[in-house]
């Protein structure tokens, strides 16, 4: 019998109907996979799923997904949206991690304003979308006082575009005159950050199940907020019951920072300013030691697993693989468009497997394991298990369609799932958030994308002293 929600909520037709897929990965709690499946959505959430022995609703609008891999839409759990105007800047090619910001940071903070804002994200998450992403979440850190609302401006451009969105109002209050790496004009005081913080969460944050944007509080790092900050932000975050986000042990160069300035190791003082909780998740988690992985997933802290941006500033490999079995939630992050610079999901989720075999063995981590960490485990971090990152009836209605034909899939004909990760590349032949589509036969549906990637252009040279 297939799954479906009770007779009194299944409507005679349906919104939309998936169907002939080759097959369906519900990465559900059974992590169920099902041959010609089909998936029925109603009102934004999922109604029914069956297989070919299973009749499916009439539905208003159907997708033919024969060839197609359906899985649940990808979550990217870290991201710095508006960096993309920056991307692949010459002279930051060779940088690490310090030396890159010292670089960009003055690039960033006089250029940022509403409409740079609003470009950078709507490009940034159609970008995504045509990875197979449904929803992404944001570590804006960078709020001028002249800028404007750019944490409004980048909202509404995923509300534009149709994206689920978990932006996270970040914020930098060591500048360099304070042993910060940020210049000054790019930090803000810590009770106008925590009003704002607050703010932000009164007037965005939706609880209710589908909501299409939460919001986090995220203190950017401890090279550009203090130990007191992150204890308060920790104490509000608590009060209004959002989550908490931050990078984490990131290279040697955060080691040594930690080390030098606060006498402890950046695990340790996670722990010492409140955030060891299954509230919060770091962005990289590249360089914990063994016991502090077990702590970590003991506290169930989720980890943005980032393995572009860890590759291309020489961060190194993170140790997803001992995560994973400590505990911890882990998602995929694309980080900001200036250091991985692309913004695919799927490569990202190619990437964690790849790394994982390398540093855990050849069996440790294979195409579904990369898979789950960019659905379930995504989830996880964003605090919405069960809701998020599976297909199963009454989770939203979060999918995407994955066209395996051609030269680049041929010969895949045992496993569509190991085929659909160890071949490509590949984007998403269907994107659908919320019931609605927001790629259709690898085009993205919204219109005026020529519009929006020539002011963007325009944009971009402004910020890189381009004439």
């Amino acid at each position: 019998m297939p799954e479906r929600l009770s007779h009194a909520t299944l409507h005679l037709v349906v919104d939309l109907l998936i169907r002939n897929a080759e097959l369906v990965a519900t990465v559900d709690t059974d992590r169920r996979e099902i041959p010609n499946g089909w998936v029925a959505i109603e009102g934004g959430l999922i109604s029914a799923i069956g297989g070919s022995s299973e009749t499916p609703p009439d539905a208003q609008r159907v997708i033919d997904a024969s060839d197609c891999l359906v899985t649940p839409g990808l979550i990217n759990t870290h991201h710095h949206l508006y960096q993309n105007l920056t991307r692949a800047h010459a002279p930051m090619t060779d940088k690490p991690l310090f030396g890159w910001l010292q670089e960009l940071y003055p690039l960033w903070t006089a250029n940022i304003d509403e409409e740079a804002e609003y470009h950078a994200a709507w490009v940034g998450l159609a970008e995504l979308a045509l990875s197979g992403c449904t929803t992404s979440s944001d570590h804006h850190y960078l709020h001028p006082r002249r800028a404007g609302d750019l944490f409004g401006a980048e909202i509404q451009a995923a509300i534009d575009l149709g994206m689920r969105f978990h932006p996270t109002y970040g914020s930098m209050s060591l500048s360099v005159k304070d042993g910060g790496l940020p210049p000054d004009d790019a930090v803000r005081e810590e009770d106008d950050i925590l009003a704002e913080s607050k703010r932000h969460v009164d007037r965005w944050h939706d609880r209710s199940h589908g909501a299409m944007t939460q919001v986090a509080l995220a203190p950017c790092s401890p090279f550009s907020v203090t130990p007191d900050l992150m204890r308060r932000t920790a104490e509000l975050a608590e009060q209004l019951d959002v989550r908490l986000h931050t990078h984490l042990a990131e290279n040697s160069e955060d080691d040594e920072y930690a080390i030098a300035t606060f006498g402890m190791r950046p695990v340790d003082l996670y722990e010492d300013v409140g955030w060891m909780t299954d509230r919060s998740w770091g962005a990289h988690v590249v360089r914990p030691n063994d016991a502090e992985i077990a702590r970590l997933g003991a506290a169930g802290v989720g980890v943005a697993h980032c393995p572009s941006s860890n590759m291309i500033l020489s961060s190194g490999i993170a140790p997803v693989v001992k995560m994973r079995d400590a505990g911890c939630p882990v998602g995929l992050g694309c980080d900001g468009s200036s250091s991985a610079d692309s913004a695919s999901l799927w490569q990202e989720a190619r990437l964690a497997m790849l790394q994982g075999k390398l540093v855990s063995g050849a069996g440790a981590m294979t195409a579904r394991s990369a898979l789950e960490v960019a659905t379930r485990g995504g989830a996880g971090c964003l605090g919405r298990e069960g809701e998020l990152g599976q297909l199963a009836v009454g989770s939203v209605a979060d999918v995407a369609v994955w066209k395996l034909d051609g030269p680049t899939f041929a010969g895949v004909v045992g496993d569509p799932i190991e085929g659909w990760l160890r071949c490509g590349p590949t984007s998403a032949w269907h994107t659908i958030v919320n019931g609605k589509p927001v790629v259709t036969d690898g085009h993205l549906v919204a219109s005026g994308l020529d519009e929006k990637l020539a002011i963007h252009r325009t944009i971009a040279k402004r910020f890189q002293g381009i004439d």
